[in-house]
């Protein structure tokens, strides 16, 4: 039996468009990292980017569970010294509800240079609206 392994040019890539409004972020994430990755083609290959676009709307009507939004905070740092910033999740899904979902999916990719070619797939837009008619994207539903 030979094993198949799939080649860039091989590739077949579709749009999926993808409803964010109340679903949790990292069920969200999850499976649209996996989308991204390929792996829910049969032709899927670890050392390849066989993965689809995604456009996520309606971002700001994800939800977090539990009491995340007071006790969950997005860290990041300056450069500086003592630059290290905290901010909360509720009011980070509040300003940028968008940068929040995409940073959720840039976290369950390979941090390599294959994972920042998939992330490049990645659309994500607050409302429910989006630029990307002319791809003729399929609806997909994930929960």
């Amino acid at each position: 039996m030979k094993t198949y392994m799939a080649h860039e040019k091989d590739v077949v890539r579709k749009w999926y468009v993808v409803d964010a409004e109340g679903v949790a972020l990292g069920r969200l994430a999850s499976k649209v990292a996996a989308i991204l990755r390929g792996k829910n083609k049969p032709t899927f290959t670890p050392n390849v980017d066989t993965g689809d676009f995604v456009i996520v709307v309606n971002c700001d009507k994800v939800v977090l569970t539990g009491k995340k939004l007071e006790k969950k905070f997005y860290k990041y740092h300056t450069g500086h010294i003592g630059g290290l910033k905290e901010i909360q999740y509720k009011t980070l899904l509040e300003t940028k509800s968008d940068f929040a979902v995409y940073k959720a999916v840039e976290g369950m990719l390979p941090k390599n240079r294959l994972g920042r070619k998939m992330i490049n797939k990645l659309k994500v837009y607050k409302g429910p609206e989006h630029n990307h008619q002319a791809q003729k994207p399929e609806t997909l539903k994930l929960f």
